[in-house]
């Protein structure tokens, strides 16, 4: 057929195929496919394929786009990033996806970071820190060795680490080096605390010293207990000083002249742990931005207002039995909003505006296992065995990190947990430095540090 009759004949025969009913055209390429050879049903497969794909990342708007993307799991989204460089430049930018991605994971989101591509690429390093804790290699140890006999008081802040030994001395070390910053002559120390220019430390020997970093010298010394002194904590703002005791009592100080300003009572058992920090809700009790002073034995957990006041009296009292049958462990967390204790029954976390039990978590074999870090994502626990963290929105455990035969002490004052804001949500940033510490049989320190990213 000659080509002005083959197009004139073409033009005929499509008028009519238009004409036709759906049913009608079908049967009509039915029977033309019928007709047809090798040759025209590749031509036919091979422009099909043409014709009925649609990119719609390329077609919708990019709010649909997103729209839609947000149906996807990243991983789904991450096989999306190979089809094209269309495809990849679209899905990366889809920043909503992306941060609820890293969300998910416990990664803390900063809005302000208005870069498009940032959130991908968070994701990309947040899924490598996730797989590591999985499989065991986010962490790294170290030690430090220079005391002479055994190690009771540990204290960490900013990069530096505190000691307290036996040998009487108290060493400060910078866990980045494994440098030791100060080492000084003290009294047998069963805890510490410690800022830029002082140290404090509690002893055996019933009292409370304060001393300068600098030069070594004793620069207070508070007298009155009549047991040893297993916890500090103090508050410059206040000028005040907290310590209790193994004689059952906690007292409060005045940090610059050592005078007793009160002794409070009410504690059956040794006090292991005392903690002041501002409270941040209100209650029928105290304010936003009220000093509180907690003290723990082995039963019960005290509240207490203070301040300037001389004198106050207990606002209440925590306790996990009343007939004493379960014990707490001396491990004490207090933020200001929430109080959380471990026990052989669980983590306990009580709400600091009511007083009232918000939850206890029961992680498979708790009997053994210690709470040292409590965050709104993510809780540090140990055993004799394992350093473990636990995903507070799952209550799972989701990494474990195998520990040395580390020293045990009853009053817990001889392991503690480094760096904590990375329990708050991971963000790239916080999880370097210092994760735990523990005094061992050979008077050293075991260290378990971050890894670096890969």
């Amino acid at each position: 057929m000659e080509k002005k009759d083959f197009e004139a004949w073409l033009d005929n025969i499509s008028i009519t195929f238009l004409s036709l009913t759906d049913l009608q055209k079908n049967e009509t390429l039915d029977h033309l496919i019928s007709l047809s050879g090798a040759v025209q049903l590749r031509h036919l497969s091979n422009n099909l394929e043409i014709l009925l794909k649609r990119d719609f990342l390329k077609l919708l708007p990019l709010e649909l786009s997103f729209y839609l993307l947000k149906w996807l799991d990243p991983q789904t989204l991450l096989t999306c990033c190979l089809v094209s460089k269309q495809w990849n430049k679209v899905i990366s930018a889809c920043t909503e996806v992306w941060q609820t991605a890293c969300k998910n994971l416990g990664w803390q989101i900063d809005d302000s970071v208005q870069d498009p591509l940032h959130w991908k690429k968070v994701y990309l390093k947040a899924i490598l820190r996730m797989k590591q804790l999985k499989d065991h290699e986010a962490f790294e140890t170290s030690s430090l060795i220079g005391h002479s006999a055994r190690v009771y008081a540990l204290y960490y802040k900013d990069g530096l680490l505190c000691t307290g030994s036996d040998d009487l001395s108290a060493k400060l070390w910078d866990v980045s080096t494994g440098q030791c910053i100060y080492g000084i002559q003290t009294h047998t120390c069963a805890t510490v605390k410690f800022d830029e220019q002082k140290l404090v430390t509690g002893s055996f020997d019933n009292t409370v010293a304060c001393w300068e970093w600098s030069s070594g010298a004793k620069t207070q010394h508070f007298r009155g207990h009549t047991g040893a002194v297993f916890s500090v904590d103090y508050n410059d703002e206040l000028d005040i000083l907290v310590s209790g005791s193994a004689d059952f009592t906690v007292k409060v100080w005045a940090l610059s002249t050592g005078t007793c300003l009160n002794t409070l009572t009410g504690h059956t058992e040794w006090v292991t742990k005392v903690v002041l920090q501002k409270c941040k809700v209100k209650s029928l009790m105290h304010s936003p931005g009220d000093y509180i002073l907690l003290s723990a034995d082995k039963y019960e957990i005290k509240i207490w207002p203070i301040g300037r006041e001389i004198n106050c009296k207990c606002l209440k009292t925590l306790s996990v039995s009343e007939d004493r049958s379960i014990s707490l462990q001396p491990r004490l967390h207090f933020d200001g909003k929430y109080i959380v204790c471990s026990s052989a029954l669980g983590l306990y976390q009580w709400d600091f505006a009511s007083y009232d039990i918000l939850r206890v978590i029961k992680p498979p074999d708790f009997s053994n296992v210690s709470l040292l870090g409590f965050g709104e994502i993510f809780a540090l626990l140990f055993d004799n065995r394992y350093l473990y963290i636990m995903d507070l929105r799952t209550e799972k455990l989701i990494s474990r990190w195998p520990l040395p035969e580390y020293r045990k002490s009853k009053r817990g004052s001889s392991f503690l947990a480094g760096e904590m804001s990375w329990l708050n949500g991971l963000n790239g940033q916080n999880d370097m430095g210092l994760v735990f510490a523990t005094s061992m049989p050979d008077h050293s320190i075991h260290l378990v540090l971050w890894k670096e990213h890969g």
